[in-house]
């Protein structure tokens, strides 16, 4: 893989994760693409959840290209997809990240760069100074969903650690395992459970989005 660790570029060079990640991998002219898109109009405006993954997508592309493996329409898109997706099985994730590493491709590098959405907007608002009028409930919604993310993460982080412990000193015993946080909402109205991913997708109980005729 190409060394981008030094970068030519006279201009002062940000300092946080994506600043140095975009310096790495010499994604040129991110950062006017970033606010752009975070603050342009209508179909123009993205989330920063969509530019983490646009930004993530350009880090593959090039390590893609690093590796001497020109990418083809729509793979970088496919292979971010397999490395990250939910709905991909750990079977099929650990599949892809062996055929990139037999290909040159340091995967383990690759992700530890990926960026997140709040890491997006941190560089947004610090670093370019960019800003919206005010939050969109897109943003919100994103935020919140990272924000409890991080928390159910960090359940499982210490659950997992806790139970390996005690499995250490023999004072339980289980084979290889996996630890799943689930959040659940129930609503008091019509009893609907959801989990806490459903229910902002959703943005509201089905009993609170049922349209009735007038008669």
């Amino acid at each position: 893989m190409t060394d981008r660790s030094s970068s030519t570029d006279s201009e002062a060079v940000c300092t946080c994760k994506l600043g140095r990640v975009a310096t790495q991998y010499e994604l040129a002219g991110l950062d006017d693409d970033l606010v752009a898109y975070w603050t342009g109009d209508g179909d123009e405006q993205r989330s920063t959840r969509e530019l983490a993954t646009y930004v993530n997508h350009r880090v593959l592309e090039a390590a893609l290209e690093d590796a001497d493996i020109p990418p083809k329409e729509g793979e970088v898109e496919n292979t971010y997809r397999l490395l990250t997706d939910d709905d991909v099985s750990s079977g099929t994730q650990v599949q892809t990240r062996n055929e990139l590493q037999r290909d040159g491709v340091p995967i383990d590098r690759v992700e530890s760069d990926f960026v997140s959405h709040q890491t997006v907007y941190n560089h947004l608002t610090d670093c370019l100074g960019a800003k919206l009028e005010t939050p969109s409930d897109e943003e919100r919604l994103e935020r919140s969903s990272e924000k409890l993310g991080a928390l159910q993460n960090r359940t499982a982080a210490v659950t997992t650690d806790t139970v390996a412990q005690l499995e250490r000193n023999d004072v339980v015993a289980i084979g290889d395992f996996d630890v799943t946080v689930s959040i659940t909402v129930t609503c008091e109205d019509c009893l609907q459970e959801y989990t806490i991913r459903e229910l902002l997708n959703n943005q509201a109980c089905d009993c609170h989005t049922v349209e009735t005729d007038d008669a």
